[in-house]
């Protein structure tokens, strides 16, 4: 069965994802007076900021003035103003791996070899050229510069060919060089065009004479990207590698100027100088954008500015701080990055790992033999993080630690490695599990062999170790230290949690678990531990009395991360069954699960309980989801056991807003208010839900009216009224003030006064009836003066009856019989007393009525007072006991 409606967590965006293998494009917008980058990142397209997104992932890209084109298989889309679609061109049978913008048209080109030209605003097809595939398989097109309807067409057998698109005709065939053309691009000066060739060659040619100006030589493979410099008259080229290398060549002298070697880590995808100035904006299937400023010696670019993120899937999130802004990342490529949630601007990249960071400059990125293998796991900590490093990290089959510093972003100052190994590192002991302790100063570091270790942070120094020689038999799975220092608890690979006093390295408790645990998670501030096993289960350990207090199961696939909700009521599993699951641990139920079309290796929840962020196999983004129980009604009610979930779309990089979610509330699980009725059981005392005002103050009212009473009446200001009356006449004359007139009667009108009021009325209806619900709900809607009031009134001095005082106390019995208003009858009852004790001493019915009042509220006090003494006994007893 599935659930309507949307669940507990929305897609939200997506960090750390801003370029991709498809070549970016530069546009400049000629009102705002700047240039746009534009970039494919998966299915959207950036242009800081940001577009929708389309359905599949981009494969071409392209723009002009006013728009942007992007493909996806065979289907071309324009994009306005950066965000929405405008236009969508179908008409291709194969993907399109080509575009070509072309003033009122723009020109596309797919892998069958059939080149369509399109009106842009019409959406139609102006003209469709097939060509064959065996003699031109068309591999690159450009639009020379002054070259009216005319296109340029390069090919795999590397031949060019000059076509006028109005008039479809071929103007001329250029030989070529008999090696494929991967680029084309027009040079500063008229009818000189570049073409890199899958050689490394690239030609300088001027088209108009059909003839060769220069030729250069690129050894590191095919010519990828081509770019000009026109920024302060310096002739220069720029080529792009498939390694990540970036040549600068001297068209003057026409040799090789500078190397930029290791500017990506893969292909440099595309290359633009920003025209007018000496800036080079390159982009990678590495995930990054860099833009080069030319300002130095030698003509070497040095990094002005870059977006960049994982070249390579991450491993490990973590939320950095209590603020929940910053997410810190662990990925395949070694580095460790964070992650800001509030703007890329505040990104920061830690590096790579290395054991030598002075021979890594100097090796490079791609020789280097000192890098450290990808970090597993991390631990992080702000406390004294200004002071010393703050994150300690474990590397995959790796023994030694390393630690990082987050305020100087970079590689920390201490290895920690236990003395036995300092000098021989052995190849099948690896570190397996670290955390810090909450003030910062210590790191413990599970290993493989069973070992414990505790390190200070800011010294490195060793501190002790768990058990004489080993903790566990088995290999360490987690580690974890309370909040307070006091205990360090281990989970060996043979099945045994063990808690150990942090400063004298004492065991004190040792558990043995239904299976071997894969990790644990510890919620300091509850004292929850989280375990999970390798048979897919999860239990939940109270370290307070160190027992199970809850078992879950449900998942089919390894438990790759858990991650607690900031108060440590919902605990939150991935699994390799792409499920992510939140378990409500009070109710111990499942209240959330969907999937995902790629599994979760990490989840972290934000201390502000604001989003849930999840990394995901094979892909570079962290995806955060927003929490919509804080912003909307969501149902928390167990799901059932055939529940199925539903596959939930990653967000995109556009962040998701003004969603209406009023149609999810009234479909999801139809949400039932719940109402509290007025009394739980009929054995319990209950209270009423009266604010004490209402009641507490009712035997002081006349200490009270006392206190309150003013000094001198309030004076009535004399006030003109808003029409002034006049006299009838022709001639408009106001009418003369009349005099206040003194000699007003001091006869009280007891007319007034002999008037029943309606709680009178009601007390005489119930004494027919025997119903007192009506009169009780009408006095305790009145305020306390006007409880008096009504009290004093029904004595026969009043205006009242004996008989509507019996009425009155027959309602107060009713109250006690019933147990509830049970504070509210105390205080009528003692009010009535306190009005009318002389005229019940004279009426023996009243006074009987009385005495019957005294026995109930004896009993009923009696009852009281034993539930109290056994509630305080065992409160007692759960506090001085050992359990």
């Amino acid at each position: 069965m599935a659930r309507e409606g949307g669940g507990l967590f929305a897609g939200f965006r997506v960090l750390g994802c801003f370029s991709g293998p498809v070549p970016h494009v530069l546009r400049y917008h000629g009102r705002h007076r700047e240039f746009y980058l534009v970039t494919a990142v998966g299915s959207s397209v950036h242009t800081y900021n940001v577009s929708n997104a389309l359905p599949q992932d981009i494969t071409c890209l392209a723009a002009d003035r006013m728009l942007i084109f992007a493909s996806y298989d065979n289907i071309l889309h324009a994009f306005a103003r950066n965000k929405e679609v405008v236009h969508t061109y179908e008409g291709h049978k194969a993907r399109i791996h080509l575009l070509q913008p072309f003033g009122d048209h723009v020109i596309s080109v797919d892998v069958d070899n059939v080149l369509i030209v399109w009106d842009i605003q019409s959406e139609e097809e102006y003209l469709q050229v097939d060509f064959d595939k065996a003699t031109f398989a068309i591999s690159a097109v450009l639009h020379p510069s002054t070259y009216l309807n005319k296109i340029l067409l390069g090919s795999e057998q590397g031949s060019l060919q000059l076509w006028n698109i109005r008039s479809n005709k071929l103007l001329y065939s250029f030989p070529g060089w008999h090696l494929a053309v991967t680029t084309l691009e027009q040079a500063p000066a008229v009818d000189v065009v570049a073409v890199g060739l899958v050689s490394g060659h690239i030609i300088i040619h001027n088209i108009k004479f059909d003839e060769t100006l220069m030729k250069f030589q690129q050894d590191w493979g095919p010519i990828t990207a081509i770019s000009f410099r026109t920024a302060d008259g310096h002739p220069v080229m720029a080529s792009g590698s498939p390694i990540g290398h970036i040549a600068l060549w001297d068209l003057e002298e026409k040799k090789l100027m500078c190397q930029m070697q290791d500017a990506h880590s893969t292909a440099i995808a595309g290359m633009s100088f920003v025209p007018g100035e000496p800036l080079l904006i390159t982009n990678g299937a590495d995930n990054a954008i860099r833009v080069w400023i030319f300002d130095g010696p030698g003509g070497v670019g040095r990094v002005l500015r870059s977006r960049m993120g994982h070249s390579a899937p991450p491993t490990k999130i973590r939320y950095h701080g209590q603020n929940g802004e910053q997410i810190l990342s662990a990925g395949q490529d070694g580095t460790l990055q964070s992650f800001s949630t509030v703007h890329e601007k505040f990104n920061k990249s830690l590096g790579r790992g290395s054991i030598n960071k002075k021979k890594s400059k100097k090796k490079g990125l791609r020789l280097d033999t000192m890098a450290l293998p990808p970090i597993t796991v991390f631990a992080s900590e702000v406390a004294h993080q200004s002071d010393w490093d703050g994150i300690i990290a474990c590397h995959q089959g790796y023994i030694t630690c390393t630690t990082w510093n987050y305020q100087k972003t970079c590689m920390g100052a201490h290895k920690l490695i236990p003395e036995e190994f300092s000098k021989h590192k052995p190849i099948d002991i690896y570190a397996t599990a670290v955390d810090i302790t909450s003030c910062g100063n210590f790191a413990v570091i599970g290993l493989s062999t069973g070992q414990v270790d505790v390190y200070n942070m800011q010294s490195g120094i060793h501190r002790g170790r768990y058990g004489r020689e080993k903790a566990h038999e088995g290999a360490i799975r987690g580690v974890a230290v309370d909040g307070l220092n006091q205990l360090v608890i281990t989970a060996g690979s043979e099945g045994l949690i063990k808690f150990w006093k942090f400063k004298t390295k004492d065991l004190v408790y040792s558990t043995e678990l239904s299976s071997s645990p894969s990790g644990i998670l510890l919620h300091r501030d509850s004292g929850i531990l989280g375990v999970a096993f390798d048979d897919f289960s999860i239990s939940i350990l109270d370290t307070e009395t160190r027992k199970i207090v809850r078992t879950f199961s449900g998942h089919h696939g390894q438990i790759n991360d858990m991650t607690f909700s900031p108060d440590g009521r919902w605990l939150i599993t991935s699994s390799m069954d792409c499920t992510i699951k939140t378990w409500d641990l009070p109710s111990g139920c499942l209240i959330d699960c969907f999937l995902v079309d790629s599994a979760a290796v990490s989840i972290t929840m934000s201390p502000t309980g604001d989003f849930l962020a999840s990394a995901h196999v094979d892909d570079l983004g962290i995806y955060l989801w927003s929490n919509r129980s804080l912003f909307s009604l969501v149902s928390l009610r167990p799901l059932p056991a055939d529940y199925e979930p539903s596959v939930v779309t990653r967000p995109s990089t556009c962040p998701v807003q003004d969603v209406d979610v009023t149609g999810d509330e009234e479909t999801c699980d139809k949400m039932i208010e719940y109402v509290s009725p007025e009394q739980l059981g009929e054995q319990l005392v209950t209270l009423s839900s009266l604010p004490e005002s209402r009641w507490k103050n009712l035997l002081s009212l006349d200490v009270i009216k006392k206190k309150n009473k003013p000094r001198e009446p309030p004076k009535v200001p004399k006030s003109a009224p808003f029409f002034i009356p006049t006299v009838p006449g022709l001639i408009p004359r106001y009418i003369a003030p009349q005099e206040e007139n003194d000699t007003q009667s001091k006869v009280v009108n007891l007319g007034v006064l002999a008037q029943k009021s309606d709680f009178y009325v009601h007390l005489e209806e119930a004494l027919s009836t025997n119903e007192y619900t009506a009169p009780l709900d009408l006095l305790k809607s009145l305020g306390p003066s006007n409880i008096e009031i009504e009290l004093r009134s029904l004595a026969p001095e009043g205006g009242g009856s004996m008989e509507v005082m019996l009425s009155f106390l027959k309602m107060i019995g009713m109250m006690l019989n019933k147990k509830y208003n049970f504070e509210l009858s105390q205080a009528y009852l003692a009010l009535f007393l306190k009005l009318h004790l002389k005229v019940i001493s004279s009426e023996p019915n009243l006074l009987e009525e009385v005495s019957r009042l005294s026995m109930q509220l004896e009993e009923t006090w009696i009852h009281l007072r034993t539930l109290f003494n056994q509630s305080l006994c065992v409160l007692t007893y759960m506090k001085s006991a050992l359990l």
